[in-house]
């Protein structure tokens, strides 16, 4: 991060605050699109988030944490884009450095969609935690700081988080009784 761009921007300057998005929006959109599984929303969100940046950058103390607090801003936007569209569309694409390895092609295909189907049950709440902590690799004090949480409440959100991506992965891996393939065709 450049903190002469962000010095430069909270003074006014529209040219380095373009610098600014254009070096961060692959990496906000790419936060978006993970949280809400939706190309287009994910671009609103981000656009949303930029919106935001510019408004408040004056308000920035330090400039050195301009990295944690756009994606604090971005969360947010991702939040409000949320709830705008209640239903979550699987369309993200998983970084090929983050992909499941499997044995073959189809077996990867077959993780990855369990990943997704189990992925796109959760809540945005529990997709920020598990977004920040393991595509970010923040740490758990650094994704409090960002969703202006406690660190105890990262915790325990990436524990339901987990636990509500097995539990989707073990429905999954049952055998189809004849009442459930008749719930899920009457749907």
């Amino acid at each position: 991060m450049d903190l002469d761009l962000v010095v430069r921007a909270q003074k006014g300057d529209e040219r380095a605050f373009e610098s600014l998005t254009f070096a961060n929006h692959p990496r906000l959109f790419r936060v978006a699109n993970c949280l809400l599984r939706d190309r287009s929303r994910a671009e609103d969100a981000t656009q949303q988030a930029f919106l935001d940046i510019w408004r408040h950058l004056r308000r920035l103390r330090d400039p050195a944490k301009f990295e944690g607090w756009s994606y604090r801003l971005l969360v947010n936007a991702c939040y409000a884009e949320a709830k705008r569209t209640p239903r979550w569309l699987p369309d993200a694409e998983v970084p090929p450095a983050r992909e499941p390895r499997a044995a073959d092609a189809f077996d990867a295909v077959l993780d990855r969609d369990q990943l997704e189907h189990g992925f796109r049950h959760l809540s945005i709440d529990y997709r920020a935690v598990l977004v920040l902590r393991y595509l970010l690799d923040m740490t758990p004090e650094q994704v409090a700081e960002t969703l202006g949480i406690s660190r105890w409440t990262v915790y325990t959100r990436l524990k339901r988080a987990e636990e509500a991506m097995r539990s989707a992965l073990e429905a999954d891996a049952r055998p189809a009784t004849p009442a459930r393939v008749h719930q899920e065709v009457v749907r």
